[in-house]
């Protein structure tokens, strides 16, 4: 099959890297000829991600990375720019699910858990992200929300609430950048087949395919095509968009 170059030496930072979505965007950009910076707060599975990279022949910079934290994402930043020079795409990615409870039952320190990684994480990287990408005249942003960013979900209000907030964040942020040739979107996933769902339905994943009017789960694949168009030249003119991928879950 020919190779797709239309990725050729853009250098894309993508968190939550590890496994499921982020795991598929990342073989897919390197797959096109990008440079990859993999991101993920467990080192061990990072590198069999690096691997998988590697023999589609791209180039990787593997990366530790706690997002909820200023520091390291400033750092991470600064190690992608200082080995590849420059900051093409960002897939803020990194995310996890909460403790199915009634909202009066959620505990605070589980709330701020889910807010810090999902909100306040997909808010750090994208501060340093377009303070990078301001500097150099251009890039692309797209974030990870869901389908729980715009519809409600019984027992998962902390998960909700922080894709819903993704949401405005980068229509905000969209705005602010638009005349900088820097485009902001988010991609809305509905039930994909990953750890995250696995652990959510704890293994019976049944639960959730009944909940997809097509009958299936999604695949990670493609959720990381949608990324991949949003990215590429042919996503020019969307900036500010929510691009729900669902099987029509949230209808």
């Amino acid at each position: 099959m020919a190779r797709n170059d239309r990725f050729t030496n853009k250098v894309v930072f993508i968190t939550g890297s590890a496994s499921g979505i982020g795991r598929a965007a990342a073989l897919a950009f390197s797959a096109e000829g990008a440079r990859v910076a993999i991101l993920d707060r467990s080192a061990e599975a990072l590198e069999a991600v690096e691997v998988s990279v590697k023999k589609t022949g791209g180039e990787v910079l593997s990366l530790t990375c706690d997002v909820s934290s200023p520091d390291q994402v400033e750092a991470a930043i600064g190690q992608v720019v200082d080995r590849f020079g420059r900051l093409d795409i960002a897939f803020n990615n990194a995310g996890v699910e909460n403790k199915a409870a009634a909202v009066h039952e959620i505990d605070l320190a589980e709330w701020d858990r889910i807010l810090n990684i999902n909100l306040r994480g997909t808010f750090v990287c994208m501060k340093h992200e377009l303070a990078q990408m301001s500097k150099q005249g251009g890039g692309v942003v797209v974030n990870t929300s869901s389908g729980a960013g715009i519809r409600g979900v019984a027992g998962g209000a902390a998960y909700a609430a922080s894709k819903h907030a993704i949401i405005g964040l980068t229509r905000s942020a969209a705005l602010d950048y638009a005349k900088q040739n820097i485009r902001v979107n988010a991609v809305l996933p509905g039930n994909i087949e990953t750890p995250m769902m696995d652990r959510f339905t704890g293994g019976d994943i049944q639960k959730a395919i009944d909940l997809e009017p097509v009958g299936r789960l999604g695949k990670p694949e493609e959720i990381a095509e949608a990324v991949l168009w949003m990215a590429s030249d042919l996503g020019a003119f969307v900036t500010g968009a929510a691009t729900v991928i669902d099987g029509g879950w949230s209808l």
